[in-house]
């Protein structure tokens, strides 16, 4: 009866697994795009390829980082070239994307680490960042991030 129990514990978390992943709705075509956006802006940051993050990013962007400080596009552009910034990962977490209309916002968590200055970091923090479709593409107009402490 015992190894029955044993071996049924292992089954049963599998199925767990299964119905919790179907409970989950597929993001739709805009959802997914976005989603796909939000992880090249992450690569790009990595690559420090301010170009391609220029095509992601609405000349209105308003950017609130970490610290509380506010950036134009052109700042967080040259905030990204900067030579003693090298961030080597930047992954998003739990990201959710909700589209109303022309417009989506995006909410989840990231992990960045890489050198600044010479100093390793590692950053662990929630955002939100709101998509709007102009001319046909996808473009950020604003982001916000906010540290968790752990």
């Amino acid at each position: 009866m015992m190894r029955r129990m044993l071996a049924a514990g292992p089954l049963l978390l599998v199925l767990a697994l299964m119905v919790g992943a179907q409970d989950r709705p597929k993001p739709s075509d805009a959802e997914g795009r976005i989603l796909a956006l939000e992880t090249a802006w992450n690569h790009a940051e990595e690559a420090k390829d301010a170009a391609a993050l220029d095509q992601l990013l609405a000349s209105s962007l308003v950017y609130i980082d970490y610290d509380g400080s506010i950036m134009t596009k052109s700042e967080f552009l040259a905030n990204i070239r900067a030579v003693d910034l090298h961030p080597s990962q930047i992954i998003n977490d739990e990201m959710t994307a909700h589209v109303y209309g022309e417009a989506a916002i995006v909410t989840g968590t990231y992990r960045e680490k890489g050198v600044f200055k010479g100093k390793p970091y590692l950053r662990h923090g929630r955002f939100t960042d709101t998509w709007v479709r102009l001319d046909g593409t996808w473009q950020c107009v604003a982001s916000q991030s906010t540290l968790i402490s752990k």
